[in-house]
This record gives C-alpha cells, structure tokens and sequence, in this order.
C-alpha cells in the first residue's frame, strides 16, 4: 500500500479550510437569530448583513476548495 503524501495535504487541506468557515457561518446565523430574538423588527436590517457575512465565510471555504484541487 502506497503513502500519497499529495493526498494527506489535499484532505488536512479541505477539512481545517472548511472547519474556520463552518464555525464562523454557525455563529453568525446564531448571533443574527439573537438579535432577531430581542428585537424582531430588526429583522430586516440584521438579515442582509448576515447573508453577507455568511456568503463571505463560504467563500473562504470554497477557496480551500479550490486550493485542494490544485496541488
């Protein structure tokens, strides 16, 4: 059975590129549905940054993404 170190890099990678991204999409949507929670009539103002801040973390993740596809 042959090692691929190649293989390892893509997979640690991938999996800490999309452990930062997760983390920071949870807390948003949680700090979002908190503020929701004490003010409901925020909800318009606080719902666009959240899906903009939310669309950023992902980008990060996609980003790994696309660095585990090229090396």
């Amino acid at each position: 059975m042959e090692f691929d170190v190649a293989v390892l890099a893509k997979a640690i990678a991938i999996g800490l590129g999309s452990l930062g991204p997760g983390l920071g999409v949870g807390f948003i949507g949680g700090k979002a549905m908190e503020a929701i929670g004490r003010n409901p009539e925020a909800s318009g103002k606080v719902f666009v940054p959240m899906l903009l801040g939310m669309a950023f973390a992902e980008a990060i993740a996609i980003y790994a993404l696309v660095v585990a596809f090229t090396v």
